[in-house]
């Protein structure tokens, strides 16, 4: 009876041996990280720079907008500002009484006639509508000179041509730079080539009528 209670001891400790390495294995293989146990699910790699959060504009978007921006905002101004120089220099050829002011006058007219043409079918592409007129600014200048006639437009009218044309000129040079669009490089070059002209002109009048430099900054 001794030798059978042994074995039958003996069988039990076994079994339960058995049994605790079996739920010690299983737990082992459960555990998160061993090779044979179920995974977390992960969520799928992907190139961060590929997924952009909702409504939140990727950096090339942001990027192109902003140019889109400018393109726009520089062809707008450049419609406004071409109107007023033709009203000016319509108004140089009448108030004035000197030759070489009359003839600035119409060539103002004339260039920025055909400039502004070619900026109208560049607003077109871009989806800008042309202005109806100059800018309060320009109207208000104007007004001012349309109250004028004889030494006194030339005076206040050189000044603000040499005004003027040294803005727009370092305006369309930026631009040029600026621009991804090839068609308004291209308009911004040529239009700085007809300005800077214009202005190399507008010093040279100033200078036979005693206009300075420094009164034109004012």
């Amino acid at each position: 009876m001794t030798d059978i209670s042994t074995k039958r001891i003996g069988s039990r400790l076994l079994v339960c041996s058995a049994a605790a390495l079996l739920a010690g294995v299983t737990a082992l293989a459960q555990a998160p990280g061993s090779p044979g146990g179920q995974q977390p699910s992960m969520p799928s790699q992907t190139n961060p720079n590929s997924q952009q959060a909702p409504g939140v504009p990727s950096s090339e978007g942001t990027a192109t907008t902003a140019q889109d921006f400018s393109d726009k905002a520089f062809v707008k101004k450049a419609l406004e500002g071409g109107v007023a120089d033709v009203q000016l220099g319509q108004l140089a050829q009448q108030k004035s009484q000197s030759a070489d002011v009359k003839q600035f006058g119409q060539k103002m007219v004339q260039e920025h006639t055909q400039l502004g043409e070619q900026m109208k079918v560049e607003a077109k592409n871009l989806g800008v509508s042309e202005p109806k007129g100059p800018s309060k600014k320009d109207k208000q200048l104007i007004a001012k000179l349309s109250s004028l006639s004889g030494d006194q437009f030339d005076q206040e009218y050189i000044k603000a041509m040499l005004k003027d044309h040294k803005q727009d000129l370092k305006d369309f040079k930026d631009q040029s730079q600026m621009t991804q669009d090839p068609n308004l490089q291209k308009l911004t070059q040529e239009g700085a080539n007809v300005i800077s002209q214009h202005l190399q002109m507008i010093e040279q009048i100033a200078q036979a009528h005693n206009v300075s430099e420094q009164a034109s900054n004012k």
